[in-house]
């Protein structure tokens, strides 16, 4: 498939904002996706992210604020600009007594430019169970055929919502190898997961979304400060541990928490001093540090610095 010409994103939204009832669900979000690259789009539960997507998708309308989908409104586009956009739901929507090659063959006669299907389901293991009726596959089995059926039309931009869920290691390897090749092609890749590591091996944006607004947008490596020297020590002991003595004796900058009990977590500016420190901290207090880790901050630290990490 050819890169699409230089122009307008493939996905962008301006001031969205949608309401049920008293409740705002999204509250003003911007948001753009770009051709050839993976947008993640992370959230807690409630965040406002599938409502979000719903609107791309021109199931709800919104309120205030606009959605453009390759151009267009997605609500008056019609079957043109469906047969454009590929839509992956975690359910699936999928036909139970259908058996898999033969559903993608149906879809891609729908298609006046469809993918070969064979390929496609060899790709993702599906030749596997080809003649498997839909109600007897797997969760996992069930994700890669519905990853199969949003990819069968070649849209030019995609959403997946949470493509590696219930996935086993080796089917996680080949649907990202599948998700790279769309973003070799030129496909926009709009992707809602709860798996921190997928979105930061896969995305090269990532917009966080919290009460219904972007509250951090930027590359992984932004986000997470990994172009700077900022790094972490992660280590186990017995829980609650004086932490108030470590923080006095760590540089400025550098703070130490327990995010769970018996877990702890030294951020800033980590140097052989600091790592010394810490190891002497550990040692007036008469324990020893299990699974001592060197390593800088993850996605899901930021994640849980920007949301909170109470239960929603």
């Amino acid at each position: 498939m050819p890169l699409p010409p230089a122009g307008p994103p493939a996905l962008e939204i301006r001031g969205l904002v949608k309401r049920y009832g008293r409740t705002v669900a999204v509250d003003g979000l911007d948001l753009d996706a770009s051709f050839g690259a993976v947008t993640a789009v992370l959230g807690p539960n409630g965040a406002g992210k599938t409502t979000t997507v719903e609107c791309c998708e021109g199931l709800r309308t919104p309120d205030a604020g606009s959605v453009r989908v390759l151009g267009q409104d997605p609500r008056r586009g019609g079957a043109q600009l469906r047969s454009r956009v590929g839509v992956m739901l975690q359910d699936g929507g999928l036909p139970t007594a259908a058996r898999p090659l033969a559903l993608l063959r149906h879809l891609a006669r729908l298609h006046a430019s469809a993918a070969p299907v064979e390929p496609l389901a060899e790709r993702l293991g599906i030749d596997a169970f080809a003649r498997t009726p839909v109600r007897r596959l797997s969760g996992g089995q069930r994700q890669r055929l519905a990853l199969a059926a949003a990819l069968v039309g070649r849209p030019e931009l995609v959403f997946l919502d949470e493509p590696g869920a219930g996935l086993d290691p080796q089917a996680r390897l080949a649907v990202h190898d599948v998700v790279r090749g769309l973003v070799a092609d030129g496909v926009a890749v709009v992707l809602t997961t709860h798996d921190m590591e997928e979105a930061e091996r896969l995305a090269g944006t990532v917009v966080v979304v919290d009460h219904g607004r972007v509250v951090a947008a930027g590359t992984p490596a932004d986000l997470t400060g990994s172009r700077t020297a900022a790094a972490t020590i992660r280590f186990e002991a017995p829980p609650a541990l004086p932490l108030a003595g470590l923080a006095q004796a760590l540089p400025a900058g550098t703070t130490a928490e327990e995010p769970a009990p018996g877990r702890y977590l030294v951020a800033g500016h980590v140097d052989p001093q600091v790592v010394a420190t810490v190891t002497s901290w550990c040692a007036a207090q008469g324990v020893m540090p299990e699974r001592l880790t060197l390593g800088r901050r993850t996605l899901e630290d930021v994640f849980l610095e920007l949301t909170g990490r109470g239960l929603r």
